[in-house]
């Protein structure tokens, strides 16, 4: 009875210890959540090219040797081309960059009609036919919208003018001086969101401020035959909407 006793004691021991042992030993740590780590802010630095559409407008005034000044109009047309640019993006959201852009105009003119002392009614017309310019940028980004303004170079084609006097058409201009290709200065601002992965959105308003040209004409009624005439304070308004593609930064 004595060893059973015993027996039994030991068992009891033995059992106290290890349930107090399993008390203390630590429940295992529970499994990680996977949270998905926040969106890193967008980039824009890159190259990028892109089309835009929209809209432009010509000024300005022209003048003849004689002393007529010709009132002019302007019409509104449709505009369309690329643009190829480089930004980079500094820490505090800075973004500087450069940009070439070519649009097209199918019939953006410049027309001005002077009427002589002798009665005799003439009418100039420059029509601008493309335009490329060659810019800087500068800009602030908040994330994946970006503001910029733009300054830089502008060069303009356009068509030979033509002259119509009493409503009929005169003989060409000749001599033309500087006409082919008129160049001067643009500035502009707009604002681009990049709205899906590389691909932006943009809106931009451009002023085109061109030089003056001066060309003579062929043989017309006096006195706009054989005159010098002199296009003044030409310049160019465009608006335009634009979507861009941009590769991977460096």
């Amino acid at each position: 009875m004595r060893g059973l006793a015993l027996a039994f004691a030991v068992a009891l021991s033995v059992g106290t210890g290890a349930t107090a042992l399993a008390a203390e030993i630590p429940a295992p740590p529970a499994l990680p959540v996977n949270v998905p780590a926040p969106p890193l802010p967008y980039d824009w630095t890159g190259l990028y090219f892109g089309g835009n559409l929209g809209a432009g407008w010509s000024r300005g005034n022209f003048s003849d040797a004689a002393g007529n000044t010709f009132t002019t109009t302007s019409t509104s047309q449709f505009l369309g081309g690329g643009q190829l640019g480089v930004n980079y993006q500094f820490w505090g959201g800075v973004v500087i960059g450069a940009e070439g852009d070519f649009d097209w105009l199918p019939n953006t003119n410049n027309s001005g009609t002077a009427t002589a002392l002798n009665g005799n009614t003439a009418t100039v017309t420059i029509n601008n036919r493309f335009l490329t310019t060659a810019t800087g940028r500068v800009g602030y980004a908040w994330d994946r919208v970006l503001l910029y303004g733009k300054a830089g170079g502008a060069w303009v084609g356009g068509s030979s003018p033509g002259l119509t006097v009493n409503g009929a058409p005169a003989l060409p201009f000749g001599n033309p001086i500087n006409l082919g290709i008129n160049f001067g200065w643009t500035a502009g601002t707009g604002v681009e969101w990049a709205f899906l992965g590389s691909w932006s959105v943009r809106a931009e308003y451009d002023f085109i401020g061109l030089n003056n040209q001066t060309f003579t004409t062929g043989t017309a009624p006096a006195p706009f035959g054989n005159s010098a005439f002199t296009s003044n304070n030409r310049n160019i308004q465009m608006m335009t909407a634009g979507v861009n593609y941009k590769f991977g930064g460096w």
